[in-house]
């Protein structure tokens, strides 16, 4: 198995990676909520799943989550990106080293900071050549780049998992996989079809706002991180007038595939400002299953069940009313035996088999983009 497993990683690192078969690839993600990094290892070929290995956390400090926080909306060269840059790499360097004796590859999406793809493009820092000269491994990163250079969106890019995740399951209906970050994401898949790209097997984009409005209230009015299980917006009411302004949000009109950047409602602090702690988290909170609700209008048919991912799931008040607004069962990801916390971090293992193999890792119905695309560049380590 050794040998084997020098040998893969001789020809990963020089380039031969084609014809290669299912392989364990390492995936890390650190989302808009600024939570930490999540690494889990996934064997695959980029096309099934195979097999679900390890997974790890690490939280970013407060301090690091400050260095973060600074530079979302910066660019390449701003003041604070370079401090930001550094800070995703070494958290990412530390969480990834727990799991990569046992990977071939890495899947690095780095931190989204900026996203405008119909303008300056967008922005992840964290350098895939620094990861690959740490970890000693190829290191697949800069998802989104190509992506919305020939058009599209840029994202959502866990759609062609979450594909491969319905044929896993064997499921024989349409399903929704709801990822609840800083920004809300959907991905509504047709396992009946036969692969990601066809017509008809995928739609997916960003509902709206999720948990992000709802962390900075409690971080600004609170001095914690989050609304712990909903709690807090349990106690409170929302306020309809406020929800019914942000509905009438020209986006929401847009038909999908569509993006986001975390700070594009921002207006939403400023709308709730004159409600009390309670009633502010609530009305929040009934946004993110408000833009769902609506999102839900765009697809083609409708889904069996939504699984829900990411950290909204943990949110109780939230479930309910994404529950009160959806037609069909919204449930927790891990009834179906798979790891809500891990979905996007697998995803971009997933993803990164799917470069080396030079496969699509969008398509028109999933970013906008004219024709199916693979994304991504590849960094390897010194010899």
């Amino acid at each position: 198995m050794a040998e084997t497993r020098s040998g893969l990683r001789s020809g990963l690192r020089s380039g031969r990676g084609a014809d290669i078969g299912p392989i364990w690839a390492l995936g890390a993600m650190s989302g808009t909520s600024l939570d930490g990094v999540d690494a889990a290892l996934l064997h695959t070929d980029g096309e099934r799943v195979m097999a679900f290995g390890d997974t790890h956390y690490r939280a970013y400090a407060p301090e690091e989550r400050e260095v973060l926080r600074a530079a979302l909306g910066c660019w390449p060269g701003d003041p604070g990106v370079t401090e930001a840059a550094e800070v995703v790499e070494m958290a990412h360097a530390e969480c990834l080293a727990h799991l990569t004796d046992q990977a071939e590859i890495v899947g690095f999406h780095g931190q989204t900071l900026a996203h405008d793809p119909r303008g300056r493009g967008t922005h992840q820092a964290g350098d895939g050549d620094v990861l690959a000269a740490v970890l000693g491994l190829p290191v697949v990163w800069d998802f989104r780049s190509s992506d919305v250079e020939l058009g599209g969106q840029g994202a959502p890019l866990a759609p062609f998992y979450h594909f491969a995740l319905a044929r896993w399951m064997e499921l024989d209906a349409p399903v929704a996989f709801l990822n609840l970050g800083g920004v809300g994401n959907v991905t509504w898949a047709d396992p009946r079809k036969t692969r990601p790209e066809e017509a008809g097997a995928l739609l997916a984009f960003d509902t709206g706002p999720a948990n992000a409005p709802v962390d900075d209230l409690m971080q600004a009015r609170r001095g914690t991180p989050r609304d712990e299980g909903g709690a807090l917006a349990a106690e409170g009411v929302p306020d309809e007038a406020v929800l019914a302004a942000f509905l009438d949000h020209p986006y929401f009109y847009r038909m999908p595939p569509k993006s986001l950047d975390r700070n594009d409602f921002a207006q939403l602090a400023t709308m709730v400002a004159d409600l009390d702690d309670a009633d502010a988290a609530a009305t929040l909170t009934a946004a993110c299953a408000a833009s769902v609700a609506r999102g839900a209008e765009h697809f083609p048919a409708p889904p069996e069940v939504m699984l829900v991912s990411g950290g909204g799931r943990h949110n109780a008040t939230l479930m309910a009313m994404l529950s009160e607004r959806m037609s069909c069962p919204v449930v927790a990801i891990e009834e179906t035996g798979l790891d809500g916390d891990m979905i996007e971090a697998q995803a971009f293992a997933h993803l990164a088999v799917r470069v080396l193999r030079g496969l699509p890792t969008s398509c028109a119905t999933t970013t906008g983009v004219a024709a199916a695309v693979g994304g991504g560049r590849i960094s390897r380590p010194e010899e």
